[in-house]
């Protein structure tokens, strides 16, 4: 059944104004327009919504039923095509799903927690562990922000760069090697590396091939924790990006060294599906997020 919904706004002007020229003064259309109108609402519903009484016209028994009706379907459609832009924080009640690398986790929960608890209390965090293989989660809205390093390709899928870090070698604090390592000694540690497919070598490796050097790896690991604890016990080494190591760093009493081969700075990108671009309540969460963590990357010591 093809419906002109327009129809609805004209049965609400002839119902309040009771007439077909009060009708066409508040819609700002001629009364032969809105005759006609009146016409295809009388066909549609088999009623004559307004019937003439001397100089006036008065309501049927069905118009006068359905009045309320109509002002309601008005005022949700309205809603519908008009939505509010205005969050409500105090009564917000959702679930965020956030999925990023347990070292991003570490790093950014407590600054995410602490801004948003006073804010909005109803807000809950749902932390995810990266897949051992990509996932579409975003597209199909099982996660709502994706946290990471790499750029998404799907077209619909939009990101942020909200931050970078900075790459230095871990090891334990009375590790022989601890304050510098030349470029021979640092290739010549054993190195941990965290991956979660488990890959046994990374850009570090093409860089040191360039300088005629090889490091040996001696484990690939799928978190950072599990790295660390190898690292606090024993003499490996890993590389790691310093900002989301730094709970790790003080929780295991590890110390940091400098770098010495240049890496990029990597990014912190955060990722979400196109759908959520205009919701105000996801909004919201990406400022949380960018601002939380703007704050631990001001306090990483330069």
């Amino acid at each position: 059944m093809q419906l002109d919904l327009n129809l609805l706004t004209v049965l609400d002007a002839l119902l309040e104004e009771g007439s077909v020229a009060g009708a066409a003064q508040r819609l700002r259309l001629s009364s032969p327009a809105v005759s006609r109108n009146l016409g295809r609402l009388r066909r549609l519903t088999g009623d004559d919504i307004l019937v003439r009484t001397g100089r006036t016209m008065t309501p049927t028994p069905y118009a006068t039923a359905v009045r309320e009706q109509v002002g309601e379907l008005l005022r949700q459609t309205r809603e519908v095509l008009a939505p509010s832009r205005e969050l409500d924080l105090a009564g917000l009640d959702r679930v965020f799903t956030l999925q990023c690398h347990d070292a991003l986790a570490t790093a950014l929960a407590p600054a995410l927690l602490a801004s948003s608890a006073g804010t909005a209390p109803g807000v809950r965090l749902r932390f995810l562990p990266e897949a051992a293989v990509d996932t579409d989660e975003l597209r199909h809205g099982r996660v709502d922000l994706e946290i990471g390093a790499d750029v998404p390709a799907l077209p619909e899928i939009r990101h942020e760069t909200v931050g970078h870090d900075r790459f230095v070698v871990v090891l334990r604090r009375d590790h022989p090697y601890a304050g510098r390592l030349d470029l021979p000694a640092y290739a010549a540690k054993p190195h941990v590396l965290i991956s979660r497919r488990g890959r046994l070598t990374d850009p570090v490796d093409t860089i040191l091939e360039s300088h005629g050097l090889r490091r040996r790896v001696v484990a690939a690991v799928g978190t950072t924790a599990t790295a660390a604890h190898l690292i606090a016990g024993g003499p490996t080494v890993a590389t790691v990006p310093e900002l989301t190591w730094r709970p790790l760093i003080e929780a295991f009493g590890l110390v940091t060294a400098p770098l010495p081969i240049p890496l990029p700075d990597p990014p912190i990108n955060c990722a979400w599906h196109q759908r959520y671009d205009t919701d105000p309540a996801h909004a919201w969460l990406r400022d949380q997020v960018r601002a939380a963590f703007t704050a631990v990357l001001a306090g990483r010591q330069e």
